[in-house]
């Protein structure tokens, strides 16, 4: 009976991945029937997350199923591993989810590759000449170099506008440090702030809520006059439901004036109406910043994130492109990433091929699945929403058995 359960839930969540953008599917491609001779090119992946690992997996993979011009990938990552930070809402607990399965080193992951055909470097990149074709980066022992590149992909994501570990924080010892810090701060605190009436405020939320009961106060600030502002009504309804099932203490419309630190350790916030709030621990979980700080800002938009054209090719910048939440393009979330990073492997075997490349259609339905705990959850796909029994389902685990696989490229 197991063995059948599991069948239907791989089933249901192998539909769930078709119906939210395909992410199983390799795009297609029509072999060059007359190649010829090019010159090695070399392609840079900067960015060592979702966008840059996945897209640089899926590109090697698929130039070695059609004739190409002889290549190179530098895979380029300020973190020496590749960080699960869909499961960081869960990981933030102590002792629910070990380093080892929230943290994989990327390195490995490509030797199997043909020698000399992918090279992974542990840097920043602080610079680019657009003209020149160069990207000037730093490694962490402080030493300055600049790599020439063919084809420039930007995947360097995005950081929490806070100092947080739901995001990397610069290196993976930085994020494990800060995650650890935080992991004991929850586990001493009695009451407890989160920030943020969004997935991720809602998700942490719902994660000590569940797990430390009557034990620890748990309140959920948000500015807007619901959670998850955007979404359908009935979704922010079921979440804010199930977060007082939870006994989560949810405060609406709250704008807060200032946070002051009390001489005992807690914090002091004041609201906007005059209202005061203190805890032992303030969690904040709102808005994301692009890591776009070495482009030149010609080629940011106001809010600094990148804007790219329909073949994902940065405005301006010939043969340089840029997707995932750097992006301009779509919002800041899993499943565009992942299209996008379908659709920039086959434009890059277009690029080095000499074929023309074809635009990317951004996805025009909104979807979202979180967890409120470990027996609850709610979601939409477009308008429909997620039955809670479909959320759990494929949620259940926060997918970090995909880890290993993801680093490796085996699942791709």
């Amino acid at each position: 009976m197991s063995s059948i359960l599991q069948s239907i839930q791989r089933a249901i969540i192998i539909a769930y991945y078709f119906l939210t953008a395909n992410l199983f599917q390799q795009p297609h491609l029509a072999p060059d029937s007359n190649p010829s001779p090019r010159a090695m090119k070399h392609i840079v992946i900067v960015g060592g997350s979702f966008g840059g690992v996945r897209t640089a997996h899926r590109f090697l993979k698929q130039a070695a199923k059609v004739p190409a011009s002889s290549f190179k990938v530098t895979l380029i990552s300020r973190d020496s591993h590749f960080y699960w930070n869909i499961a960081a809402p869960r990981g933030l607990l102590p002792g629910q989810i070990s380093d080892e399965q929230l943290f994989q080193p990327i390195a490995p992951g490509f030797a199997h590759y043909q020698k000399g055909q992918v090279e992974f470097l542990l840097a920043s990149a602080t610079g680019i000449d657009i003209d020149g074709k160069k990207l000037e980066i730093v490694s962490h022992d402080g030493k300055v170099s600049t790599i020439e590149y063919n084809y420039l992909v930007l995947a360097t994501g995005s950081r929490t506008r806070a100092d947080t570990p739901f995001k990397s924080m610069g290196s993976t010892e930085a994020t494990k440090e800060a995650l650890h810090e935080l992991q004991e701060q929850i586990n001493n605190a009695e009451n407890i702030v989160i920030i943020g009436g969004g997935a991720t405020g809602i998700e942490t939320a719902g994660e000590i809520a569940f797990e430390y009961g009557q034990d620890k106060k748990v309140a959920l600030i948000s500015s807007g006059r619901t959670i998850l502002e955007g979404r359908p009504a009935k979704v922010s309804q079921t979440a804010e439901k199930l977060l007082e099932a939870l006994n989560v203490d949810l405060r609406l419309n709250a704008k807060i004036k200032d946070i002051k630190q009390l001489p005992n350790g807690t914090q002091e916030l004041n609201f906007s109406n005059g209202k005061k709030l203190v805890a032992d621990l303030v969690i904040p979980t709102y808005g994301v910043l692009p890591n776009s700080s070495f482009i030149p800002s010609q080629f940011l938009n106001a809010d600094g994130f990148i804007q790219v054209d329909e073949t994902l090719q940065v405005i301006g910048a010939k043969d340089v492109f840029a997707i995932g939440d750097v992006s301009n393009l779509e919002p800041p979330q899993f499943m565009f990433v992942e299209r996008q990073s379908i659709h920039m492997a086959k434009n890059i075997v277009f690029s080095i091929n000499g074929t023309p490349l074809t635009p990317y259609k951004a996805s025009a339905t909104a979807m979202i699945g979180l967890q409120i705990g470990k027996k609850s959850g709610t979601g939409h796909w477009g308008n429909f929403k997620l039955p809670a029994f479909l959320v759990l389902m494929i949620r259940k685990t926060l997918f970090i058995e995909d880890l290993p696989k993801t680093v490796d490229g085996s699942m791709l």
